[in-house]
């Protein structure tokens, strides 16, 4: 009897020390059911990133199946402007594209792109902060994230870039995956017109048409950019830290009052996303 007790004890001793599961990764965690039922109201955002994977299939099944791929990037933007400067402006012109079309979801911005050579550096890369993607990966992360949700039920894929350096990329990934979805009835297409409405002057014509007059100070950055940042988040712009130097002004024009210029950024953005999406229509399914 001793030796079998003593047993028992040294077995619940090392059970008592044994490291229980971490909670959340149980099998019934880690695989749902596929079709269980949502248990709460979805949130009203457009962004795959901030919703559950609940919210996602839900509307999916609503006939959201238009999913925007969208390129910024990391690179030197002057002295002014945060690193992720066509980030921050894509979180805002994807949202209201998303709202346009009506039946589109965001997929999370992609946030690296090229920027020039690595090794030595190039382009942007010769500024700290600026981080850069060799096109070889660029395109691969393109294409395994349009492709992931392909898999999902979208059945259009967009692709738009903020940046000059990203164009290409997204065309060639475009081309190449639009004869292998085709089959499958689903389509996935470039819009240089979100980009070429920036790079092409078309914008600074609108901005002129508010009133905004600039003269060239040298700097990677302008009225339309800070404006449309601002309506995001004034502090990329180091709002606070300029007023303090009297330098809130870029290429002449002043940016004080700033509730005036987020209002113009955020006409900016509505307009530069009709634009898009009058592109995106044409485009077809």
């Amino acid at each position: 009897m001793k030796p079998s007790f003593l047993l028992l004890l040294i077995a619940a001793g090392l059970a008592a020390q044994a490291p229980r599961p971490r909670p959340g990764v149980a099998s019934t965690a880690m695989t749902p059911d596929p079709n269980m039922p949502r248990p709460i109201d979805a949130l009203d955002s457009v962004f795959i990133e901030e919703l559950t994977w609940l919210e996602v299939r839900d509307a999916l099944r609503a006939g959201k199946t238009t999913a925007i791929i969208a390129t910024g990037g990391v690179e030197q933007n002057g002295p002014y402007l945060a690193t992720g400067k066509h980030n921050y402006v894509l979180r805002a012109t994807t949202e209201a594209i998303a709202r346009k079309l009506g039946d589109a979801l965001v997929a999370p911005i992609v946030a690296f792109v090229p920027e020039g050579d690595i090794a030595p550096p190039s382009g942007h890369m010769k500024y700290p902060g600026t981080i850069s993607l060799r096109q070889a990966t660029y395109k691969a992360l393109l294409t395994d994230i349009a492709e992931s949700l392909r898999t999902h039920g979208f059945r259009r894929v967009v692709l738009i870039g903020d940046s000059g350096g990203n164009q290409q990329g997204m065309k060639e990934v475009a081309a190449e995956l639009s004869g292998k979805w085709a089959a499958a009835g689903a389509a996935i297409h470039f819009i240089p017109e979100y980009y070429d409405f920036y790079n092409s002057g078309a914008l600074s014509k609108w901005m002129e048409s508010q009133g905004v007059r600039e003269t060239d100070e040298g700097h990677h950055d302008n009225v339309a950019i800070t404006a449309m940042m601002m309506a995001v988040d004034p502090g990329a712009v180091r709002m606070k830290q300029r007023r303090a130097k009297g330098k809130f002004s870029i290429n002449g024009v002043a940016l004080d009052p700033a509730e005036k210029t987020i209002a113009l950024g955020r006409r900016a953005i509505e307009h530069r996303a009709t634009v898009t999406v009058a592109a995106i229509r044409k485009a077809g399914r």
